[in-house]
């Protein structure tokens, strides 16, 4: 399991064995993620807000969603997937600046995903996230983290904040590239798992979804960066060192 950290250091213990709550402090939060059953996961190992002060007062499944409830309930923190239908976090991130930015009662975001790719971290966070963690994270830590971008602290898993240290620390911003951002995040995760030459079936197992939606995804790659077959995939991903 991956504890998080912040950008001051390794996360402290909270002195209670669920991490938060302790010191009688309450987090509203929404659960934004595609997978029910992911949901209802964190919400049993969270949720108990008598013991954590977490109290969870939505959860979305797509972008649609995760706006309305975000903007209906006003939580603290979302805790955000960043691959969802609809155009993924970065595009929740966009539709809620505006909370975001109030300066009385900002709406906060923490990134919480299966990838650990360097360009959904610097994506997200781009986008407006105060942090990013795995879903390797365990209970107590995301609890602490919760609290801690409550707090207005930016926190990440260890192995992350390296890709977050060396994209803000050049002074020259990375191109873009047009080409790439044709792709919705999703997308991007079949195109690397095409090219690290994994087969459908294992695509589809990786990422919870049907081998049909893997199919349907790799069509949509190759017709928006108009190449041919999955050879020329790998080629154009390796060039962009995306694998």
């Amino acid at each position: 399991m991956s504890d998080a950290t912040g950008a001051s250091g390794p996360t402290e213990p909270t002195g209670t064995d669920e991490g938060g709550g302790a010191d009688g402090r309450r987090v509203r939060v929404v659960l934004v993620d595609d997978h029910r059953m992911f949901r209802t996961g964190v919400q049993a190992e969270i949720g108990r807000t008598d013991i954590t002060g977490v109290e969870v007062v939505g959860e979305a499944a797509d972008v649609d969603q995760a706006v309305t409830v975000i903007t209906a309930t006003r939580p603290e923190v979302v805790l955000l997937d960043v691959h969802l239908p609809g155009g993924g976090g970065v595009e929740v991130l966009r539709r809620c600046s505006p909370l975001m930015s109030d300066a009385e009662s900002p709406v906060r975001f923490l990134a919480l995903s299966v990838s650990d790719a360097a360009e959904d971290v610097i994506g997200v966070i781009r986008g407006g996230a105060r942090g990013y963690v795995t879903k390797t994270i365990t209970g107590t830590d995301l609890v602490d983290s919760i609290f801690r971008v409550q707090d207005g602290d930016a926190v990440f898993s260890p192995r992350l904040a390296g890709f977050v240290l060396d994209a803000f620390a050049s002074t020259d911003a990375p191109p873009v590239d047009e080409d790439l951002d044709r792709l919705t995040q999703r997308e991007r995760e079949v195109l690397r798992l095409i090219a690290r030459g994994y087969a459908y079936k294992e695509i589809a197992k990786q990422l919870f979804i049907s081998v049909k939606t893997v199919e349907s995804h790799v069509s949509a790659v190759l017709r928006k960066l108009q190449l041919s077959n999955r050879h020329e995939l790998t080629r154009w991903a390796t060039a962009r060192r995306l694998v």
